[in-house]
């Protein structure tokens, strides 16, 4: 469906001559024939391709057809009992019949299982060929310049819209008996709320959406159902901590009034904080123990296994979708360049491989040129992001200072909440406000920059347009989301010197330091945060703004019954989806995917998170292009494209950032170290191994006579005291080596890094392990294609064989009639 104004009418009228010289007929019809029309000057276009137009372009596009019934019966799951109510409802949508194809050849249509002309191309294949015409058909000629496709004109107004029309309403069955009524199916049974249970036809949605939007919910729906057996053990962690969080011994020493309250901590910022007793952070200590505990370690090595079989499992049921959807050979035979570079195609070329002249856009130094802006672009958009970062600390070093002096003046008006509002988590939850809404402005901006970036460098196909921004913006979303988290688990805390001889930024702002238990807690407050926060957001984005967008338009024009409007006006009204549409939906879920795998050994609970999230998110999106947007343009698309060796990376680097999460954030090292080699001969004076005098143990003790006096508190609130502790290994003032750090140090680090080895070799020995030992196709699928291969060798060879018989025949007319001499010599010679 084209729409258009009428004062561009001269331009559209040599446009539609061009279609109907590609084969392509033409019906228009004017919105002024209707009854209450706002606008006259609006006329609709509508597009249709005849039978002999499909055909043939069909055999350009190579698109691949039935030729006989699969032959080979599928194995039916031993679980299809139980999982029958799951899936949707056949009698209305009935299973697709199995059928070996081929790519479709005109000339040998007798071969092809061709039942009924109208369902034969299925209406995803039609609009692709339709829109293909549009793409390509000329609309102006000066000179050499040839301007041509339905994108420019679009771009420039001359056309407001063009798009396929929806079969019927959503929510309303067609009257019509020759309608298919798909859409209503699609609601119904996939976009429907009380439809969440429901396994998603994919098969349906392929037919009427393409394979690019299936295979998008096909893998979003794998994920979804692997999500669910990492919840469960992320939630039997988070259980386990929950339940030993009272009887874990050193958080029972921190609250031990006797130990924690009598254990003065040094002041956490210049002059202006106060000492403060270890035990006013009892709570937070008990809440540390849920997230940093022996079932986080289980837990992190659980999802590194997780992943590698998420991503092994989705490579096989992808090589079975590719073969049941015909995308096996699509990128080698049927993507065709892009209109846009198509039209800018004015340098000759010799190809190296067919040795023909083509056309190219550029010249080898234009393309290196064109490079070089777009990895300059991105560099500067990520240094800014990490600028962004910097002023973030610089803010809650700050402010650290300034909530320090406030909630210590402000002590009894905070009472009931003193044990909560303290300086780190104020500072921790502003921090990461700020830190989310900085993210989302940097999306917004970024965004169009990368776009324009990309059409800069003019790739070549739709594939690697969408590869070249995917990874422009992966990069970009990387640095944009983690870096906060990154900056937590892994710099703060890790170089702040001691409290005589503190390191400051920028030679003004104190170091921040980490609470006693460390910065675990503080960074499943950042993540929860960012996470919430992000779901939140997209979701206003995806489901409210659409609709309010509609209604709006709806509102705008005069009241009629739906009744009334015609199907291509209705489906005007609706919301486009855009070119990149797609896209954000898996940059949603990818960056997701980082949260789950990248810092799960600080958050157990983000899988479950994420599983709630993708439940209501398929639906949502369902709902969403079932409903509120026009039907978009199908498209061929064999696999996730770019995401997938970028899923491959973050499971990859997980590896690595949990191992490190969890020896250097946690404090799951130290109190190993303390329980096999501190608290026993020679070090310590228990004589077998326990966890009791960890605490004290673990602060270094501090002589308030050595503070400078930029560093002195100016008020001591705590009575006659001569020393304080602080969290750090150094020897204690006296000692030959005070404050140098100490033998219990050393051994720390040397546990760390020795665990970091060990877990990341034994981790990735096992993933490579799996690798090996699970095929990327399934035996069943590869037979399959073994016998479609010999199907269509069969069907070529008997069409050749036809061909040569047709073309012969001729000749041996020719030989029979000859001389009955000739012919008995050749017969005798023969014999």
């Amino acid at each position: 469906m084209l729409k258009y104004l009428v004062p561009n009418a001269f331009c559209n009228l040599c446009y539609r001559k061009q279609i109907r010289r590609g084969g392509t007929t033409i019906s228009i019809i004017c919105y002024s024939s209707f009854p209450k029309v706002v606008d006259e000057k609006i006329i609709f276009v509508k597009v249709h391709a005849p039978w002999d137009v499909l055909c043939t372009y069909a055999e350009v596009l190579h698109i691949k057809l039935p030729i006989e019934a699969n032959d080979l019966a599928s194995k039916e799951s031993p679980f299809n009992c139980f999982t029958k109510c799951f899936y949707p409802s056949e009698e209305l949508i009935k299973p697709e019949a199995e059928y070996f194809t081929a790519p479709f050849e005109k000339d040998r249509i007798e071969y092809f299982h061709v039942t009924d002309r109208d369902t034969f191309f299925t209406p995803s294949m039609r609009s692709r060929m339709v829109y293909y015409i549009l793409s390509r058909a000329p609309y102006e000629v000066r000179g050499k310049i040839t301007k041509f496709g339905i994108t420019k004109l679009l771009d420039g107004g001359v056309y407001k819209a063009a798009y396929p029309l929806h079969d019927c309403r959503f929510n309303v069955k067609s009257e019509d008996k020759n309608c298919p009524n798909e859409r209503y199916l699609l609601y119904k049974e996939w976009a429907h709320p009380l439809s969440f249970y429901k396994m998603q036809p994919l098969d349906l949605i392929r037919k009427y959406y393409g394979e690019k939007i299936s295979i998008y919910f096909a893998w979003l729906g794998f994920y979804t159902k692997m999500l669910a057996f990492a919840a469960v053990v992320g939630l039997g962690c988070f259980i386990y901590g929950y339940q030993t969080q009272e009887t874990s011994t050193w958080s029972q020493e921190v609250c031990d009034p006797n130990i924690g309250g009598s254990i003065i901590m040094c002041p956490q910022c210049d002059q202006e904080c106060a000492y403060w007793r270890l035990n006013s952070t009892c709570e937070s200590s008990k809440k540390l123990c849920i997230f940093d505990s022996f079932g986080t370690l289980v837990f992190a090595i659980f999802m590194a296994i997780w992943v590698t079989l998420f991503l092994e499992f989705w490579k096989r049921y992808q090589a079975q979708l590719e073969y049941e959807w015909d995308t096996v050979e699509f990128l080698e035979q049927e993507e065709q360049p892009r209109p846009e570079y198509e039209a800018k195609c004015v340098h000759d070329r010799v190809n190296p491989i067919t040795k023909v002249t083509e056309k190219v856009p550029f010249t080898k130094c234009g393309k290196c040129l064109r490079m070089s802006c777009g990895i300059g672009t991105v560099l500067f958009w990520i240094l800014l992001i990490i600028a962004s970062v910097v002023g973030i600390i610089v803010y809650r070093l700050a402010v650290f200072f300034a909530f320090s002096a406030k909630l210590r003046k402000a002590t009894k008006e905070l009472e009931p909440f003193r044990e909560y509002v303290t300086p780190q988590n104020a500072t921790t939850v502003t921090a990461s406000l700020i830190s989310f809404v900085i993210i989302m402005v940097l999306n917004i901006v970024y965004e169009k920059v990368a776009i324009w970036i990309t059409d800069f460098e003019l790739p070549r196909t739709q594939t690697e347009y969408e590869n070249s921004l995917t990874m422009k913006m992966f990069l970009f979303q990387f640095v944009n989301y983690y870096s906060s988290c990154f900056y937590i688990a892994f710099f703060k805390g890790k170089i702040v010197g001691y409290p005589g001889d503190p390191v400051y930024w920028l030679g003004r702002y104190r170091n921040e330091e980490c609470d006693p238990g460390g910065c675990l807690l503080e960074l499943t407050t950042q993540l929860t945060i960012i996470m919430g926060g992000k779901a939140i957001w997209n979701n206003i984005q995806e489901v409210l703004l659409p609709w309010v967008k509609n209604l709006i338009f709806r509102y705008c024009m005069s009241p009629r019954t739906q009744k009334a409007v015609p199907r291509w006006e209705q489906d005007y009204e609706l919301q486009p989806l855009g070119k990149l549409g797609l896209f954000y939906e898996y940059l949603e879920m990818v960056i997701q995917f980082g949260f789950v795998t990248l810092f799960v050994a600080s958050f157990p609970l983000a899988p479950l998170l994420a599983l709630l999230n993708n439940v209501f998110e398929i639906r949502v999106d369902a709902w969403k292009i079932t409903t509120q947007f026009r039907r978009v343009v199908p498209e061929k698309a064999q696999d996730i494209g770019a995401w997938q060796p970028i899923l491959q990376g973050i499971a990859i680097l997980a590896v690595v950032t949990n191992a490190m999460i969890i020896a250097f954030t946690s404090d799951m090292i130290p109190r190993l170290v303390y329980y096999w080699s501190f608290s026993v001969y020679p070090y310590g004076e228990h004589p077998d191994h326990t966890m009791m005098g960890y605490i004290n143990n673990s602060l270094s003790v501090f002589r308030i006579s050595d503070f400078s006096n930029e560093s002195l508190p100016l008020q001591l609130n705590l009575g006659n005291i001569t020393t304080c502790r602080y969290r750090d290994f150094r020897y204690p003032p006296g000692h030959p080596k005070q404050y140098e750090y100490s033998i219990y140090y050393w051994h720390v680090i040397a546990a760390k890094l020795a665990f970091i080895i060990v877990m990341e070799h034994i981790v990735y020995f096992t993933k490579f392990i799996l690798s090996y030992i699970i095929p990327d196709v399934p035996i069943e699928v590869k037979e399959q294609i073994k016998r479609e291969k010999y199907l269509t060798q069969k069907l070529l060879h008997e069409a050749g064989l036809k061909l040569v018989t047709k073309r012969m025949k001729p000749i041996t007319d020719k030989l029979l009639k000859r001389s009955d001499g000739d012919f008995k010599l050749i017969t005798e010679s023969s014999e």
